[in-house]
């Protein structure tokens, strides 16, 4: 599967809308292995935009600090599953935890 992480200075962006770059996460459920990590740059921010984009590329899943309602309606809406409250991390340490059920997940840190 892949997974998508919104990224800032490296890490989990706590605000999706803020992000540098995508981290896109290559990972094996079954093995809980991740397989490959590649890291893009996102066009720019447009509602509507950032789902579809993310959706050619072939993400099943976006993991998120925080993210508006309708954005997570958009990405829901492109058959893409959405994740939000995550803690800032690495997109390796993040993916790892989401594959051995131990991510976890506070408030979304978005309220638009």
């Amino acid at each position: 599967m892949k997974i998508a992480l919104p990224i800032v200075n490296g890490k989990l962006s706590l605000h999706f809308g803020h992000c540098q770059s995508f981290a896109l996460v290559e990972a094996d459920k079954n093995s809980r292995e991740i397989k490959e990590t590649e890291y893009t740059q996102p066009p720019p921010h447009e509602p509507g935009v950032l789902p579809k984009w993310l959706h050619d590329l072939g993400a099943e899943l976006i993991i998120a600090g925080g993210m508006g309602q309708r954005a997570q309606k958009l990405f829901n809406d492109n058959n893409i599953e959405v994740i939000v409250g995550a803690e800032s991390d690495t997109p390796e340490n993040v993916v790892k935890e989401y594959l051995n059920n131990t991510l976890t997940t506070g408030s979304n840190l978005c309220d638009h």
